[in-house]
């Protein structure tokens, strides 16, 4: 009995997500070089995964490593992915790179989000921006974004909220669906848009704080083999100015 529970919980997380992606039977056969009579037995229970089978599903589905995880432990095997606390020992070399990258993009901002978008580290220049947004280390930007904060502070808020609604849902999407993700992107959409502007190479989100006007935009990476949960879904965001006076301006911080 434990067996079919554990089998129909797979089948049903395997429908989903090949819903989600829009793929077929057929189409996901294709992707994992597997029968599509196969695929109908491990959506029906009448076939179980191997541990390889899942690896191979969990690639054609491009599936995070949370889900991973999950369908692993479904079909009864142990997960492949561990979550770290920042502390262990293993993650050391990993605190350097990512300290190191945010301390030489000094003097422009540099963060690093996790999958909801909550602040796990900042660099100085970081710290003195979002200080004046009262964001700190450990809050979430989703929040700010909600809040009647930003449409004050930034000159073009309906373009950058229009921007960021897209990849919420584009990063929700890919995580097979985030409520908090969506519900922040759905308070975003509905922002009513201006006139289009002039489009240049990117579209910088310009704070005005105080008496100073300050124009960004932001590069994104990620960590190119991720193996640990806390790293799959990490993010670096590095800021860059966006024109000479706010250039200037962030030098003269530093």
């Amino acid at each position: 009995m434990q067996y079919c529970l554990h089998m129909n919980a797979f089948s049903d997380t395997l429908k989903t997500w090949r819903k989600t992606r829009r793929l077929s039977q057929l189409d996901l056969a294709l992707e994992a070089d597997v029968s599509s009579r196969h695929i109908s037995f491990l959506e029906t229970g009448r076939a179980q995964p191997s541990r390889e089978m899942v690896a191979r599903l969990g690639d054609a589905l491009q599936l995070p490593a949370g889900t991973r995880n999950q369908m692993l432990s479904q079909a009864g095997f142990a997960p492949q992915y561990t979550q770290r606390d920042w502390d262990d020992a293993a993650m050391t070399p990993v605190r350097a790179a990512l300290d190191y990258t945010l301390d030489r993009h000094t003097p422009y901002p540099g963060i690093a989000l996790d999958k909801l978008w909550t602040v796990e580290r900042m660099n100085a220049p970081a710290k003195t921006l979002f200080g004046g947004l009262q964001i700190a280390e450990g809050d979430s930007l989703l929040d700010l974004m909600m809040s009647d904060t930003l449409p004050q502070l930034i000159e073009n808020w309906a373009e950058v909220a229009h921007h960021a609604a897209q990849r919420l849902r584009t990063e929700s999407a890919a995580q097979g669906g985030v409520p908090a993700l969506d519900r922040a992107a759905r308070h975003l959409a509905a922002i009513p848009q201006t006139q289009n502007q002039p489009l240049g190479p990117v579209a910088p989100t310009i704070y005005r704080m105080g008496g100073t006007r300050l124009s960004l935009f932001a590069t994104i990476s990620q960590f190119g083999t991720p193996e640990d949960l806390a790293l799959h879904d990490l993010k670096i965001e590095l800021y860059f100015p966006a024109d000479d006076a706010t250039r200037q301006a962030f030098e003269a911080m530093g």
